[in-house]
């Protein structure tokens, strides 16, 4: 009796090794996909002219997805159903959406505001909100445009900036000294 369930058992580890084998593996070509997808959009910023944080939030975000894909694609091929784990993250991804609603209103209003750049650093913006203030642009991340106003540094959240009205005063640039004005 102890010999055939260590028979069936030993049949049945046999028959499960292969699955096992090609779920590594496949989770190994998608984990070397992840990395190498990673690596050609940060290096993107020094083909054409986008932002490195853009870059930056575009390799983590494909990475992610495609290691996402790898370990379901693994679990599916080692027989596991995973069409209630898929389910699960769906209504997980929605819960945390409605959740997250301003932090993600606010970092695809940065993502837009970093790609159409309608102010850069160092201009000089005006906001119509509840609160009006105006001042100096020190960086636009994804999810604050940071200014210095007369007396304090303020941290506008870029939905704001992106959904009311703003007036830009560009920067000037510091004059370049001429070649004719430099003596020898």
């Amino acid at each position: 009796m102890v010999q055939h369930s260590l028979a069936a058992f030993t049949d049945a580890a046999l028959l499960f090794v292969p699955r096992v084998v090609a779920g590594v593996l496949i989770f190994l070509v998608f984990w070397g996909s992840a990395r190498l997808a990673a690596r050609l959009i940060v290096r993107m910023p020094r083909l054409s002219h986008v932002p490195l944080e853009l870059t930056l939030l575009l390799a983590r975000t494909a990475k992610l997805s495609l290691l996402a894909f790898g370990i379901v694609t693994a679990l599916s091929n080692l027989g596991i159903h995973v069409t209630a784990l898929i389910t699960g993250l769906g209504l997980t991804g929605f819960a945390a959406g409605f959740a997250l609603k301003d932090i993600i209103s606010n970092a695809l209003s940065g993502v837009l505001l970093i790609l159409s750049r309608p102010f850069k650093q160092g201009d000089r913006i005006s906001i119509v909100a509840n609160a009006p203030f105006s001042g100096k642009v020190l960086d636009i991340n994804l999810r604050y445009t940071v200014m210095e106003t007369d007396e304090s540094t303020v941290y506008v959240p870029n939905s704001i900036l992106f959904t009311t009205a703003v007036t830009v005063q560009r920067a000037v640039p510091a004059p370049q000294p001429s070649q004719a004005a430099v003596t020898t």
